[in-house]
């Protein structure tokens, strides 16, 4: 009985295979089925446009740019522990620097009487300025650290002199200006 089957399929095959069925077919015999023979459904394949991929590539790029603009800032010279090297040097160039920087604000205040007066003045504390930093970064460097740093410290304090000499002058010429306008009265 089976090949008279066979036979008469394959030469009804034109008939069998114009119906097909229905689309909802498929999920009313899944319903009809136990739960464990029902396999879970395949997630369809996400596709992602052009631009989405390529703003998320731009965010790559630029976090991995700010990072390694860190790490380079990480690595420089000028996170140098002083202390390391000497540390009564480290303490005197603390001290030092918190009082240039002092002295600096009293000198600001030159600014706005003598504009003139205070490029003059700030102009010598520049190049020093310039000079301090340079070492800074040779300090890293350098064969002899200790050596860098004590001229850091030499700089340091010829800088304090300068300034406490411009502070100086500013107050005798401020002296000699209210002796002269006391006088005109």
């Amino acid at each position: 009985m089976s090949k008279r089957l066979e036979e008469f399929v394959n030469a009804n095959r034109d008939e069998f295979d114009d119906i097909e069925p229905s689309a909802d077919l498929w999920s009313r015999i899944e319903q009809d089925l136990p739960a464990h023979f029902v396999q879970p459904k395949k997630d369809e394949a996400k596709t992602f446009s052009l631009g989405f991929v390529l703003r998320i590539a731009a965010s790559v790029i630029v976090i991995m740019g700010i990072s390694f603009v860190l790490y380079l800032r990480n690595q420089n010279p000028n996170n140098i522990n002083y202390a390391s090297i000497n540390p009564v040097y480290a303490e005197q160039r603390i001290q030092y620097t918190r009082l240039i920087a002092n002295k600096r604000t009293e000198l600001q205040a030159v600014a706005h009487t003598d504009p003139q007066l205070y490029k003059e003045f700030s102009a010598e504390t520049t190049k020093m300025d310039s000079i301090y930093r340079k070492l800074n970064s040779d300090l890293a460097t350098s064969p002899n650290p200790e050596l860098v740093l004590r001229a850091m410290i030499r700089n340091l304090e010829i800088q304090t002199q300068v300034l406490n000499q411009q502070l100086n002058v500013i107050e005798q010429y401020n002296q000699i200006k209210n002796k002269n306008e006391s006088k005109n009265i």
